[in-house]
């Protein structure tokens, strides 16, 4: 079975492009192949190169195309055009049914030959997010200058060319060359398999293979740190970046300077991971360590001395650069930088950073009433929060905005409880992050994400489609994270009522913010599918139901789980979807049946165990329910079922006596009226 090699040497590809473009090869290619059943591929990705290995079909099959032309007696110029546009004759035509008819045979293609037609005009359409041109005398763009072609099929070379009419495409054509490491063993070797091209790298110092490549990374940078009695700072997307940026990584350690270690750890290790792609590591403690990874491109043959000394030469003047922010910074206080909030524009329709912070500031204030911080204190952190933007460090490293104005807070001499929440209230930033925990943190966390919520949704930038250009989406999940952990107790119709009245005056009733209800819903929805819970029986819940308390919402939605969870809950879903749909059919017919039944039009002994349940059960139904006590009512739901069992087993809704029949509706109305308490039971599954 034919192996095929296709590797395309360039010069280097930005490291954040490299697993994508090994996939839309892979997918491409295997495209392109199908008729010659491609499979065994194996992508490879690194700095220099994307590269794919696959097996296919020695070629692709003759066969019979069978064409069907003019109908008989079809005037001759249609004929006409037909055999000239297959360029036969009407020798070549049969007669089939009344219609001519061509059988073309397609010979068969060596894979070869399917492999030479269709490969240049896919390098030509390759969906690099973006490319470049180079050189003159042809339109050929690649990611960077694309240097080599190596295509072999079976050992040999499969012969094509990128040139195409009067571009030349940059001269390049198909060969079995490729090149190793750029220093260690430059310039060009051939190879005859992907065997060959894989020993013949790794002896060149390149590994082709970016798993192996992160592996490497992870298990040095660890192993070196463990040796120190450290630990690196887990980090997954930094050894992903420094792996499609070194060819054959080789990790090392070095030493950071004490004058640096009085610097904030965050500072220490955002300087590392932007400016020079270091890992930071940590004492036993959790304490920042005088000690940093990195990962050199090569193997030196000092073993690294000079290496490691050029990289702390380096790290030194990045940390004099942190050092001079950290000084500069710290020589004025976060309440003096508040008024240049003022000259930061937020948004051309909501105004400046400034005029957020006094929106943020005031429903702080509000929110402190409902969480139970002080509001004093939460009015404080909510003022000082955004002041660290105007500062350098935070110009410099926007990752540390929040982080850095906790520092501040607390070197200005302002209450624990103010610093921490400045530091908290971007929190969650995402999925694995944790959220704010004290109350002060908690309400300003609050203030800022439901500000820009309802700060949006008034000036009609809500998400639409996968669009979400300010993070709304992210924005509502933090609200519900917060909320759910902290079994906050908030009525967000209420909340978002108050945060609009901070907007200016014409936002205040802006039609979207009626919206904005909703789309949290669709969030907490979102979130509990992604957690695996039930969120059809919150859209039970939901519908209808005007309540965006989202603690008693779940609350709800978790008794009627575990009613449903037993067979009497089953059976009791079960019978509320009979009867709703007995109702629906007959309202239609003739309805609404609603009202209070008649006693003396009860005929079966059935009919009157069933109201005499509901009679009993439906006040405790409403009774449990005010009081939240929800367990309880499902409890006396499922109660219900032995009665409407017997009842549907019993008795027959539609009588032929028209007031009992009405009557009977009537019961069956009330049993809906006491489950529209509880939920919409026709939106749950099952």
């Amino acid at each position: 079975m034919p192996e095929l090699l296709i590797e395309l040497f360039s010069e280097e590809i930005p490291a954040r492009m490299q697993a994508r473009a090994a996939t839309d090869l892979e997918r491409l290619v295997c495209e392109a192949l199908a008729p010659l059943n491609p499979r065994e591929a194996t992508p490879f990705a690194g700095p220099r190169r994307i590269a794919l290995s696959l097996t296919v079909d020695a070629m692709v099959p003759g066969s019979t195309l069978d064409e069907r032309g003019p109908r008989e007696g079809a005037p001759e110029k249609a004929l006409a055009g037909f055999t000239r546009k297959h360029g036969v004759t009407q020798d070549a035509l049969v007669l089939e049914n009344g219609f001519w008819v061509l059988h073309r045979a397609i010979p068969a293609v060596a894979a070869a030959q399917q492999v030479a037609t269709v490969l240049p005009g896919l390098l030509r359409r390759f969906p690099w997010p973006k490319s470049m041109r180079w050189g003159v005398g042809s339109a050929f763009t690649w990611v960077r200058p694309l240097r080599r072609i190596l295509c072999l099929l079976d050992g040999q070379v499969v012969d094509f060319t990128l040139a195409e009419g009067e571009d030349n495409g940059h001269g390049l054509k198909s060969a079995n060359l490729t090149e190793g490491h750029r220093f260690t063993a430059p310039g060009a070797f051939a190879v005859a398999s992907t065997k060959e091209w894989l020993d013949g790298l790794r002896s060149r110092q390149v590994e082709p293979d970016a798993s192996a490549r992160r592996t490497t990374i992870a298990e040095g940078v660890a192993r070196l740190a463990r040796e120190e009695g450290l630990n690196v700072v887990a980090d997954p997307g930094l050894i992903d970046e420094v792996a499609g940026l070194a060819e054959w990584p080789v990790p090392f350690l070095g030493q950071i300077d004490d004058a640096f270690m009085t610097l904030p750890p965050e500072v220490m290790q955002v300087s590392m991971r932007v400016n020079q792609r270091y890992f930071a590591l940590r004492n036993a403690d959790g304490s920042a360590a005088p000690r940093f990874a990195f990962v050199a491109n090569l193997l030196p043959s000092d073993g690294g001395a000079l290496t490691i000394a050029g990289n702390e030469r380096v790290l030194r003047a990045r940390f004099a650069d942190a050092r001079h922010f950290w000084d500069i910074d710290r020589a004025s206080t976060l309440e003096s930088r508040v008024p240049a909030l003022d000259r930061i524009v937020f948004h051309a329709s909501l105004g400046s950073q400034g005029e957020r912070v006094r929106r943020i500031v005031r429903l702080a204030g509000v929110l402190a009433g409902m969480t139970g911080a002080d509001r004093t204190q939460a009015g404080r952190a909510a003022l000082l929060c955004k002041a660290d933007l105007t500062t350098g460090m935070v110009g410099e490293f926007p990752e540390l905005q929040g982080i850095m104005g906790a520092y501040y807070a607390r070197h200005d001499g302002e209450p624990d409880s103010v610093a921490d929440a400045i530091g908290a209230h971007y929190m969650p930033r995402g999925p694995q992050d944790d959220v704010p925990k004290a109350p002060v943190s908690v309400a300003v966390a609050l203030a800022d994400k439901i500000d820009m919520l309802v700060a949006f949704f008034a000036v009609g930038e809500k998400p639409g489609g996968s669009g979400d250009p300010y993070a709304l989406r992210r924005a509502a999940l933090g609200v519900i994270r917060i909320i759910r952990e902290n079994g906050l107790r908030l009525d967000l119709t209420k909340v978002f009522w108050e945060a609009a009245q901070g907007l200016p005056e014409a936002l205040r009733l802006a039609p979207d913010l009626d919206l904005l209800p909703e789309f949290v819903a669709d969030r907490l929805r979102v979130q509990l599918r992604n957690e695996g819970a039930r969120h059809d029986i919150l859209a039970a819940v939901s519908v209808g139901n005007t309540d965006t308390d989202i603690v008693r919402l779940l609350a709800r939605a978790k008794a009627i789980a575990d009613m449903l969870a037993t067979e009497d809950g089953r059976n009791m879903l079960a019978a509320t979807k009979r009867a709703a749909n007995i109702l629906r059919i007959e309202d239609r017919r003739d309805g609404p049946h609603e009202g209070t039944p008649n006693p003396a039009l009860y005929t079966q002994p059935e009919e009157k165990a069933l109201a005499e349940a509901l009679h009993r059960t439906i006040p405790a139904v409403e009774q449990t329910i005010a009081r939240e006590r929800y367990a309880d009512a499902m409890r006396d739901v499922a109660s219900l079922r032995p009665v409407l069992d017997q009842f549907f087993e019993k008795v027959t809704v539609n009588d032929p006596d028209p007031a009992v029949r009405a009557n009977r509706l009537r019961l069956l109305s009330e049993l809906r009226r006491m489950t529209v308490l509880i939920a919409d039971f026709s939106q749950i599954e099952g």
